[in-house]
């Protein structure tokens, strides 16, 4: 359905893969994206005086700033990703997730939460990618015109809340970069798992403590983190969080969160908009 003309390997297009993380376990990430073809480097953040005043999603978000940072320098894409993400082991196979000559990209997401498509675009070889909203940073890929604008939306932040108080900023990224002309991409499936144990901050300001991938493009390459119980795999926790991701995909499919109605009334290609919507579900 994504790709009916040739296209580039996501691997083949990026300069660079950031690793961030603050005392997570890297080194099965980094390996595993490494043999799949990837040049990456771990940013792992330093405490700094003063931090241990900052909310963690601030903190997260200067995690991100310093790869963004990074990103500012390469003619290429930039992958990044947080340190609890699982890929598929099909990674190094996969293609990409948007246009590559779109030269308005602001973020193309390769782990989408709440994700919501808007509209559906033909590339030079006849691929098809889809544009549209998602929150959470687990996996992205972005450009140095993109890194740009996302630094200055950190320096937003900074002021407003500040680095004390809780802040979703991660949701805005998506209204962020439109409002600037970018274009953002949402993937046809997951290239990978949220591997990560539920959010405690996200409890406390009454939000979802768990996100999962709703499909996925293979099999995970290594056990995530959500699955271990007293340092071992538990197949049932694993279970469990794959059958969460799946369900809860479908239920905003069919409860028309994905794709809304007023979307598809409102686009000249409703047809292509509710194929890739039901098609990306039709696997195991």
């Amino acid at each position: 359905m994504p790709h009916q003309g040739p296209c580039p390997k996501l691997v083949e297009s990026i300069a660079q893969t950031l690793v961030i993380a603050y005392k997570e376990p890297t080194e099965q990430l980094a390996e595993t994206l490494s043999q799949a073809g990837c040049q990456c480097t771990v940013l792992r953040q330093v405490h700094q005086p003063g931090y241990e005043t900052y909310s963690p999603s601030f903190l997260c978000l200067l995690n991100h700033r310093s790869a963004w940072e990074l990103a500012l320098r390469s003619e290429k894409p930039t992958l990044i990703v947080e340190a609890d993400f699982v890929p598929v082991v099909n990674f190094a196979q996969l293609p990409l997730p948007f246009d590559p000559a779109d030269a308005d990209l602001g973020i193309a997401w390769l782990y989408t939460c709440a994700a919501q498509v808007y509209n559906v675009i033909t590339g030079e070889a006849n691929e098809r990618f889809a544009q549209g909203y998602s929150t959470s940073m687990v996996a992205y890929v972005i450009t140095a015109k993109s890194a740009r604008l996302l630094i200055e939306l950190a320096a937003q932040v900074e002021k407003d809340p500040g680095p004390r108080a809780y802040s979703p900023w991660d949701s805005g990224i998506e209204y962020y970069l439109r409002d600037r002309g970018a274009h953002n991409y949402v993937p046809f499936r997951n290239y990978g798992e949220h591997g990560g144990r539920p959010n405690l901050e996200h409890r406390q300001n009454k939000l979802s403590t768990a996100h999962r991938a709703d499909v996925l493009y293979g099999k995970l390459a290594f056990a995530p983190m959500y699955a271990e119980v007293n340092g071992r795999v538990n197949a049932w926790q694993w279970l469990k969080g794959r059958a969460y991701g799946r369900i809860k995909g479908l239920g905003r499919l069919v409860m028309m969160k994905y794709l809304r109605g007023e979307v598809v009334q409102k686009s000249s290609q409703g047809g292509a908009l509710i194929r890739w919507a039901i098609a990306r579900h039709l696997t195991l």
